[in-house]
């Protein structure tokens, strides 16, 4: 690949170049992964919607195949009516599986403390439990998209001209302000997010090589202050989106280009019970030379062995990252809207 630039453009119908996308693939050179492993793979697993019934064979077939992954969950059952619904750690026997699961060496993560929204006091309650039960605080972190804490969230997770646009878009669906990083809110917890978790998630693309996409992940935006380290994940968001990112084309490329993946699911959409094509393609990519941590794991690899980047070093690639995220996203609603939705 060497310092090859790769050109793609956003345009009009008639073709007409909008947005320059390139990225400089040198930026994202395969990686020497430990133990001669080839390429690195993960999974982000949102808790929406997830209870044990829905969600533990899925992590068994996991587990019997030496993947090790990273869950999301909420400390705290909800204060008022839930957003998506899904169990917390108020549950005992929910709360008993996730023990498990960190026993067995799957990392826990938080999506927020509730299924819903919490003042700076209720986040303070659901951190100490999440620490009180798990033993640490949360290395990794997600936004939900029902909680007004949730940081630098919806228009302000991009920067203009992008957040204009995508500010119109987020205004006609009636998404709310989120005001976890508004020091004047009551639902502000920026300081805490600092203190107490590490990396945030945040940008999502339809390539199975996360890293590829993303070749400044793990970084600090020093725009968005409260935040220690972002990254970004690949879409499996249900099951058909799962399966369909890692079809065997795209395994073999992620093996050939030596990347990594982070993929971003949501286990109660649809994975169990478990169909043929969904645990033929977990067992062939657990067959092949890869490296298989939790998310905070392979960051932390990555922030040690290639440097803790900062987003201010390098404006044009973030911000062709961020690019590359808003031609996703709209590619992914235009062919929603009209029917032709691809599972990518």
């Amino acid at each position: 690949m060497g310092n090859h630039i790769v050109n793609r453009s956003l345009g009009n119908r008639n073709g007409a170049a909008r947005v320059d996308v390139s990225f400089d693939e040198s930026q994202a050179l395969p990686v020497v992964w430990p133990a001669g492993k080839q390429f690195a793979f993960t999974i982000v697993d949102d808790t929406d919607a997830s209870t044990v019934e829905n969600t533990r064979p899925i992590y068994d077939f996991l587990a019997g195949h030496g993947l090790r992954t990273t869950k999301t969950v909420w400390p705290l059952a909800p204060a008022a009516r839930s957003v998506t619904g899904g169990d917390s750690l108020e549950n005992p026997a929910y709360r008993d599986w996730i023990l498990e699961l960190k026993a067995h060496g799957f990392e826990i993560g938080l999506h927020g403390v509730s299924d819903g929204s919490s003042p700076r006091s209720r986040v303070v309650q659901g951190l100490d439990r999440f620490e009180e039960i798990l033993g640490a605080d949360p290395e990794i972190y997600v936004n939900h998209t029902g909680q007004a804490e949730s940081m630098y969230w919806g228009t302000q997770r991009v920067d203009p001209p992008i957040r204009w646009i995508y500010d119109a878009y987020c205004r006609s669906k009636g998404y709310p302000a989120f005001q976890g990083a508004d020091r004047l809110s009551p639902h502000f917890w920026g300081d805490l997010c600092w203190q107490r978790t590490k990396y945030v998630r945040n940008l999502v693309f339809t390539d199975i090589n996360t890293l590829k996409m993303d070749p400044l992940m793990p970084y600090h935006d020093p725009r968005r202050p409260f935040v220690r380290y972002w990254f970004s994940s690949s879409y499996g968001s249900n099951v058909d989106d799962f399966c369909e990112l890692l079809s065997e084309r795209n395994q073999d490329r992620l093996i050939a280009e030596g990347g990594a993946c982070i993929v971003y699911t949501h286990f109660s959409a649809g994975f169990c019970p478990m169909t043929p094509l969904l645990q033929r393609l977990i067992r062939r990519i657990a067959g092949m030379p890869g490296w298989f941590p939790p998310a905070s794991t392979l960051l932390d690899f990555l922030g040690d062995r290639r440097g803790w980047r900062d987003a201010a070093d390098q404006k044009m690639l973030f911000q062709r990252m961020q690019w590359r995220w808003f031609r996703d996203q709209a590619l992914r609603i235009s062919q929603k809207r009209s029917g032709r939705l691809v599972h990518r």
